[in-house]
């Protein structure tokens, strides 16, 4: 079991989290992380994890079983997690379906992307098009609908 300073409850981080958080996804799960600039208040505390767990993965009864196996495999995993960093880990209707090593693997492999470094790129904006309105393409046409 996570310990209770490692688990995140407002409702107000989560939705930090997800929304300036980097995300990574597998088959039965996603996870979203926010990590703490070194400069940020609270920069040194624990990492803390939240769990998202939707009625479209099962009956209340389901969704309480894949929340205690995913808390239980955070557990082990929360070292591995920068000082400050918040965690979020929402469960899709497959896990409820996958076998407890299946979770594990998928668990490690999203965890190991979501902190791999991205080497430089940016995150891609609204108008992905580039440039001014009816400008011409590098290759002389011009963009349909200019």
């Amino acid at each position: 079991m996570l310990s209770p300073g490692n688990r995140m409850r407002r409702s107000a981080e989560f939705g930090r989290t997800m929304r300036r958080g980097r995300r990574s996804g597998r088959d039965a799960l996603g996870v979203v992380l926010l990590t703490a600039r070194p400069d940020a208040p609270g920069a040194e505390d624990a990492p803390r994890v939240g769990f998202t767990v939707s009625k479209a993965v099962g009956s209340a009864v389901v969704r309480k079983r894949v929340q205690r196996r995913l808390r239980h495999l955070m557990r082990d995993r929360i070292g591995d997690l920068p000082a400050g960093s918040l965690l979020v880990v929402r469960a899709k209707p497959l896990a409820a379906h996958v076998g407890y090593d299946t979770l594990a693997e998928q668990l490690d492999a999203a965890l190991s992307a979501v902190r791999r470094s991205r080497g430089g790129a940016t995150r891609r904006r609204k108008g992905r098009g580039g440039g001014e309105r009816g400008a011409a393409r590098a290759d002389g046409e011009q963009r349909a609908g200019s």
